[in-house]
């Protein structure tokens, strides 16, 4: 069953592309026509993408893996913002930092610093500072929270990244295609789909577009981390159901062990002894 239809993204937008002056030869493939200068996505071939694209990451999550979503357009932070913390995935919502991918130990460094600024403020350890000195401590934090916060979870390099306007997030794009991490994107007729693992042709301006499509998806993620928790679940109970055989076993094997025993004694004594 698809995860969405043709209706549900036409009536969110999804098929409007950009002006044709500006469209990037490479989305031919998925624009079904021009209307006032303005390109129109087929959205059947945007159905089948979403339903990929689901599959994939639904695999992904099954498997316990992060999946890091990028975007940095005004009008879609929220969107992003809401439904990546629904599924306990990291994002990026603010100027994505250079090297976030690519020199990850460093970013890991500088969240490890605001996690140290909490302990010291905590601990009372930053209560001799001036007002002055206390409120740069406080304005550092900020910033910090603010840029990455949002990835504080995030330990490792993600295993795919999902990113709204692959044109505006090239950056994000090519340390990913570097590191050979599959990128998920929505692409609108004005970006090049080539370095674009699982490519969702649609509309990247649009609250609602990218909402619509963000549902399916994290829809996915989440049935991924169910068969995941289910899958666990499953483990442990075989476990404890292996544990509880062996434990019904052991007294037999006692008692089998005593059993054999005093015989194994009196065949002993009776043995007559050579002279």
């Amino acid at each position: 069953m698809a995860r969405t239809n043709f209706d549900m993204l036409l009536q969110a937008g999804c098929h409007f592309g950009h002006l044709k002056r500006k469209w990037n030869p490479a989305m031919a493939p998925y624009i079904y026509t021009e209307r006032n200068g303005i390109h129109i996505i087929d959205l059947h071939k945007t159905v089948v993408k979403v339903d990929d694209a689901a599959e994939a990451l639904k695999a992904i999550a099954r498997q316990g893996k992060k999946i890091l979503f990028v975007g940095t357009k005004k009008q879609t932070k929220e969107v992003i913002a809401e439904k990546a913390t629904s599924v306990n995935m990291p994002y990026v919502i603010e100027r994505w930092p250079g090297g976030m991918l690519t020199n990850f130990p460093t970013i890991r460094k500088a969240v490890k610093k605001m996690a140290n600024i909490d302990k010291l403020m905590n601990d009372g350890t930053y209560g001799n500072l001036s007002k002055r000195e206390l409120l740069q401590v406080t304005r550092q934090r900020a910033k910090l929270e603010k840029n990455l916060g949002s990835i504080a979870d995030l330990t490792r390099l993600p295993s795919a990244l999902f990113v709204i306007d692959v044109l505006k997030e090239n950056i994000a794009v090519r340390e990913a295609n570097r590191l050979g991490i599959p990128v998920f994107g929505i692409v609108d007729t004005n970006s090049d789909p080539k370095n674009i693992d699982f490519v969702i042709p649609a509309n990247d301006d649009a609250k609602d577009s990218v909402e619509v499509i963000l549902n399916a998806c994290c829809a996915a993620i989440a049935e991924g981390l169910e068969e995941r928790k289910a899958e666990k679940a499953d483990e442990k109970a075989a476990e404890a159901q292996a544990e509880a055989e062996t434990e019904e076993k052991r007294p037999a094997r006692r008692a089998r062990k005593a059993a054999d025993a005093p015989a194994e004694e009196t065949t002993a004594e009776e043995t007559p002894v050579a002279e």
